[in-house]
C-alpha cells in the first residue's frame, strides 16, 4: 500500500536526516582538536518496486539510507606554537605512533602532532605512545630500521682534538732569535694561546711561541703544562708540537714542516696533533695568504680553532623540515639523534577511526608507505607548529540547517501519512 511506503519512505529520510545531524555536530565539536578531518555522510536511494502500467509504468523509491562516513582528508591550517617538539605535517601522510591504546597494543597513525620527551628519553604523543622513527647511533649514523625515536637521553662523547686551525700574521721586521724551551717568553717574537682535548674530553692549555729564525724563517713551539702529561712535571712548560714555516719576499707562506709529541697523562696516547696555517703557494695552487703571512706588521693572531670538545649533556633538541631531529650539547657540539617517519596510505580516507585523534589501517585504506618526510611524495614537517582541524564551521551550519529542514520535512511526510491512514479506518466504519 503506497500509505505504508509513504511512513516508510518518511521514517528512513528521518534516519537519513539524524544520521547527517550526528556527522555535523561531531565536526562541530572537533572544530578545535588538532589533526582532526572532518567527516561527511553520503546518502544513496533505495528503490521498492517496479510498477508496470498500459502507460508505461514507473518505479516507487523507499527513501534514502547511509552509504557510508567519508573522512575528507584535506590539509589543516597550520599554527604556530614555539615549542620544538609540537610537529606539523604539511603535505599527505600521518605520523606513526606505537603503544597501548584503549587495552590494544599496536600501530597507529595520526596527524596530531603534540609530542613531548617522556621520563625515559622517547618522544612520545600525550598519551605516552611512542613516536616511530630512525633512530641514530652515539656517532649520528642511523643505526637500523623503524623503531621508537630515543632523544632525551643522548650524550656527546669526548672528542681527541685532531686538527688546530692559525691565522696570523707575522711581523717581517722582527729580528731573529733562537728559542730556549726553558724561558720560552725572552726568547720569542711572538705568542698565542688556544686549548685542546685528549681522549677523555681533558683541558689543556696550549702556549704557541714564534720566532723568527732567519729572513723569511721561523718556527713555532706549541707547549703544554707538564702536569697533563706523561713524564712531565706540573708548573713546567713541556714541548707537545714543533715546527717551521718559510715565506717568500712577498709574505707569502710557502712551506711548513711540523711534528707532535702529544702524551696526555691517563689517555690515549699518543695524540697526534696537526696545526692547519694555511694554503702554502706549492701545494694544490695555494695563495699562500689564507692562514699565516709575514708582512710588515706587528705580530697578531686572527683566528684560532681546533675540532675536539669535551664530554657534553644534552641541552636542547630542534627538527628540521626532513624530520631529523638535532640535539645542541652543552659542549658545542651538535648531532642528529634520529628522523621521524611519516606513513601514506593509497586511500586515507579508508582508515578507521580509534579514538584519540589516533587511525588503524584497513583493508580499504591499504598498506602504509613509510619513510622519511619530503619523500616519495610524503609530507614534509613544521616543527614548533600544530596542525588545526580542517572543519569548516560556517559551511556546517549551512549543513546543520539543510539536515534539520530535511528532518522536518519527512517528519511532515510521516503525520500526513499517518493522517489518511486513520481517515481510511474510519470509512471502514
Amino acid at each position: 500500500m503506497s500509505l505504508l511506503t509513504a511512513l516508510t519512505t518518511g521514517t528512513a529520510g528521518l534516519q537519513a536526516n539524524s544520521t547527517e545531524l550526528s556527522v555535523v555536530g561531531d565536526n562541530i565539536a572537533n572544530a578545535n582538536t588538532i589533526g582532526f578531518k572532518a567527516g561527511r555522510a553520503a546518502f544513496q536511494d533505495q528503490l521498492m518496486q517496479q510498477l508496470i502500467g498500459v502507460n508505461g509504468g514507473g518505479q516507487v523509491g523507499l527513501g534514502a539510507r547511509l552509504q557510508a562516513i567519508q573522512r575528507i582528508i584535506t590539509q589543516g591550517a597550520l599554527t604556530t606554537t614555539g615549542l620544538a617538539t609540537d610537529l606539523a605535517l604539511d603535505g599527505p601522510g600521518f605520523f606513526v605512533l606505537k603503544g597501548d591504546h584503549g587495552g590494544i597494543n599496536g600501530q597507529f597513525y595520526t596527524r596530531a602532532g603534540q609530542f613531548t620527551v617522556d621520563r625515559d628519553g622517547f618522544l612520545t604523543n600525550l598519551e605516552g605512545l611512542r613516536v616511530q622513527g630512525y633512530p641514530n647511533s652515539a656517532t649520528g649514523q642511523a643505526i637500523g630500521g623503524l623503531g621508537d625515536l630515543q632523544v632525551g637521553t643522548a650524550t656527546a662523547a669526548a672528542l681527541p682534538t685532531g686538527n688546530i686551525t692559525l691565522r696570523a700574521n707575522l711581523n717581517a721586521d722582527a729580528a731573529v732569535q733562537t728559542f730556549d724551551p726553558t724561558s720560552p717568553t725572552t726568547t720569542s717574537n711572538f705568542s698565542s694561546t688556544t686549548t685542546i682535548y685528549d681522549s677523555l674530553g681533558k683541558q689543556h692549555t696550549v702556549d704557541v711561541y714564534w720566532n723568527k729564525s732567519a729572513a723569511g724563517t721561523w718556527e713555532f713551539h706549541a707547549m703544554a703544562d707538564g702536569g697533563g702529561l706523561n713524564g712531565g712535571t706540573a708548573g713546567v712548560p713541556t714541548e707537545i708540537a714543533t715546527g717551521t714555516l718559510d715565506f717568500d719576499t712577498n709574505g707569502k707562506l710557502v712551506s711548513v714542516n711540523q711534528s707532535s709529541n702529544f702524551d696526555p697523562l691517563g689517555a690515549t696516547t699518543p695524540q697526534a696533533i696537526t696545526f692547519n696555517m694555511g694554503d702554502p703557494t706549492g701545494v694544490n695552487n695555494g695563495t699562500g695568504l689564507a692562514g699565516v703571512t709575514q708582512f710588515a706588521s706587528p705580530s697578531a693572531t686572527t683566528f684560532t680553532g681546533q675540532d675536539g670538545a669535551p664530554f657534553g649533556a644534552l641541552t636542547s633538541v630542534q627538527i628540521n623540515n626532513r624530520g631529523e631531529v638535532m640535539g645542541a650539547f652543552t659542549n658545542g657540539t651538535t648531532r642528529v639523534l634520529g628522523q621521524v617517519a611519516v606513513a601514506d596510505f593509497e586511500a586515507s580516507d579508508r582508515l578507521q577511526r580509534n579514538g584519540g585523534n589516533l587511525l588503524t589501517e584497513t583493508l580499504d585504506s591499504g598498506q602504509p608507505t613509510i619513510g622519511a618526510p619530503a619523500e616519495g611524495g610524503r609530507a614534509s614537517i613544521v616543527a614548533g607548529a600544530l596542525e588545526q582541524s580542517n572543519v569548516d564551521l560556517a559551511g556546517e551550519f549551512v549543513r546543520m540547517i539543510a539536515a534539520q529542514r530535511g528532518f522536518q520535512a519527512n517528519s511532515k511526510t510521516i503525520t500526513t501519512a499517518d493522517s489518511l491512514l486513520q481517515e481510511l479506518m474510519q470509512l471502514k466504519r
